[in-house]
């Protein structure tokens, strides 16, 4: 099947990948030749199986990887030609919810959740109020001084997702959310990604999860051996 054009909106895309393929030092090609649009606001989960390219892809859009060839666009800039400098600044529109979350297990729940703030070089009396209000609302209200080892698995889940909200992002992308939680919890994270796209985040999740792409109604980009094979829009 041929790239989709994932978005025809006028405005600029959000993100936007051209012939795009990449590999990890002299191994095989993990993604190939892949050409997509999203428009800013969209929600997509990226799916397929294991091996797929799909963590690779997801490492593209917030810059954590670079490709082999082509171009990663972000906000109509092209983010692979980005000196150094400035890759920072375009990081910051970019939230991420890592597989393994990456939490530091020596600092408490308020103060990851507020790292990416510290590391901006915003003060703690600038942000203190927002930060408890986010942990508030995932569901973390009671527990900000609890350190990462005590907390329960969705918790965790939900303090890196918090983590990834606390600049307000104008990207959102996690890989596998929900993969170690159970199916009620699983929802109820679906929910605060549902909130954030409708407060005006492009999100962008990756999942094995077939039931929660179902239930979500959103459409799902499905990648197989490095390249786009399907687009298929899901009713909820």
């Amino acid at each position: 099947m041929a790239n989709p054009k994932l978005s025809a909106s006028g405005d600029l895309p959000a993100i936007q990948f051209d012939q795009v393929s990449m590999r990890y030092g002299d191994g095989p090609q993990v993604l190939r030749d892949l050409s997509f649009a999203l428009a800013p606001g969209s929600f997509h989960f990226v799916t397929g199986p294991s091996g797929a390219g799909k963590s690779s892809l997801l490492k593209l859009i917030c810059l954590a990887a670079q490709p082999s060839t082509g171009a990663v666009r972000l906000f109509g800039r092209d983010a692979t030609a980005l000196p150094a400098s400035a890759r920072p600044q375009l990081r910051r529109r970019i939230g991420v919810v890592f597989q393994d979350l990456l939490l530091l297990d020596h600092l408490s729940a308020f103060d990851n959740a507020a790292l990416p703030l510290r590391i901006a070089g915003r003060r703690p009396a600038d942000y203190r109020g927002d930060v408890a209000e986010l942990l508030t609302w995932v569901g973390l209200g009671g527990r900000m001084d609890a350190m990462p080892p005590t907390l329960a698995g969705g918790e965790r889940q939900r303090l890196a997702i918090a983590r990834a909200l606390v600049n307000r992002p104008d990207i959102l992308v996690a890989d596998e959310p929900t993969g170690n939680v159970d199916q009620e919890m699983a929802l109820r994270i679906l929910r605060l990604f549902v909130e954030m796209n409708r407060l005006g985040a492009t999100v962008i999740i990756a999942t094995h999860d077939q039931d929660l792409i179902a239930r979500s109604g959103r459409p799902v980009l499905r990648l197989e051996g490095g390249r786009i094979r399907s687009l298929e829009e899901t009713k909820a």
